[in-house]
Parts: structure tokens; sequence; C-alpha cells
């Protein structure tokens, strides 16, 4: 399997509470990976192990089939809960502090601006943003590092219907530019239209890990599983 991440057994606690119980993903190169599950089932949580921002208290991370480093986080790039945006800023303004901080030459900025359809904010400052383009230019700061791996933490929350085609049009694009995505949701039928395989995450634990068939009934599928309260692999 030509995988871009894999997680063998990964498990996170906290104060003798699992949060994360025995996780094994496959997520494969240029594709879109949705992680589902409930409020409260452990999808944030996995994406911040991955990302390093928690440790796991167990189990694995592999990238590219070496275990995970922190120099691995050179080729990820994360949109976890709200975009961190200076809101006294402009869209080229905080893709600027951020590009300063990693030394990325100025050209990538525009190039991103492009990629995320916010080049004519011009001087608009980001706290006069709609919702919808706050969470481009959260996904723009993502993209910054010109990354392999691409999380995005429930990123159609709070949309509108138009910016949750805009965002889905551009999310389903990454795959043909090398940028493999893992996406977490709890919006079954937005997954549905952009994933190529999926995870459903219940109670801490993977129930369900397959590739996505557009006549599947996911919803039957996902309220299955989580009406069962011993889901298990």
């Amino acid at each position: 399997m030509n995988t871009i991440l894999k997680t063998e057994n990964l498990k996170k606690c906290f104060n003798n509470q699992i949060a994360v119980n025995d996780i094994s993903l496959n997520i494969e190169k240029n594709t879109i990976y949705g992680l589902l599950g409930p409020n409260g089932a452990g999808k944030s949580t996995i994406l911040k192990m991955i990302c390093g921002i928690l440790k796991p208290s167990s189990g694995n991370i592999l990238i590219d089939d070496h275990q995970w480093c922190r120099d691995d986080l050179a080729n990820i790039g994360a949109l976890i809960e709200s975009p961190p945006l200076y809101e006294n800023l402009t869209a080229y303004e905080n893709l600027k502090v951020k590009a300063l901080v990693l030394g990325i030459n100025e050209s990538r900025i525009f190039e991103v601006l492009e990629i995320v359809k916010l080049t004519n904010t011009k001087n608009k400052k980001a706290g006069q943003f709609s919702l919808g383009m706050k969470q481009r230019l959260g996904i723009a700061l993502a993209l910054l590092n010109n990354p392999k791996l691409l999380i995005l933490d429930e990123p159609t929350n709070g949309l509108d219907p138009v910016g949750i085609e805009d965002l889905r049009a551009l999310i389903k694009s990454f795959p043909s530019k090398g940028i493999s995505v893992i996406l977490s949701s709890h919006i079954l039928s937005e997954v549905q239209q952009i994933a190529d395989h999926i995870g459903i995450i219940c109670n801490g634990k993977l129930c369900y890990q397959n590739e996505i068939s557009k006549n599947m009934d996911l919803e039957k599928l996902f309220m299955d599983i989580v009406k069962n309260e011993s889901c298990e692999v």
C-alpha cells in the first residue's frame, strides 16, 4: 500500500481516562481520508497527536514508512479548530508573518492566496472576513509550507451552503497537487462527496475503515456503528 501516514495502536489517556484507544489508520498518498465520528469521539485528539500538539500515551505514528519525528512537521499542514488569525492584519500580512518565521519566499504567499481565491481581498482586515473567508485563509496558512499531508478538522463548521460548496471544490483539488488530506467531520454528506476512504471513530476506537462507495448508505452505516457501544474493527 502506498501510504503517507500510518498509526499503529495509537492511544491517548488524560488523567487515567482513555480518550483514544488502539487506533490504526492507513492514509494513502494523494487521496482524501474522511475521519468521521460524533462530537467527543476522539477525532481531534488523533489529529493533534499527528501534528505533534499532543504526545501519544503509546503506539506509533509513521510518516512515509518512518517513525514520526519533529522534522516531519515541515511536510504537514494543519487547520485544527479555529484558524489562527491576526484579525487586525490582511490576508497577505497574516501569511507574511508565518512566512518570515518559516523562512518561506514571498512568492509562495501569492501562490496560496491564488489557491484559496483570496487574491482580491487587498487591504481588508481578517477580522472583517466572512467565516468562509477565514476558513480559506486558515487553509492558506496550512498550505504555506507546501505540505505533503494536509489535516483539516471540521473545516465546514458554521459555513453557509455557498461557503461549503466552495470549500468542497478546494479540498477536492488537493490530491491532484500532490497533497494528501485527512478531513475530520461529522457532516456525512460532505465527506461522502469528497473522500476516497473513511474511518469511523466511536468512543475513542476505530470501528470501521475502508474505501468509500458513492452508492453506500453512509448514514445507516454511521448510525449503526455509533449506536453499538461495543463497536470494534
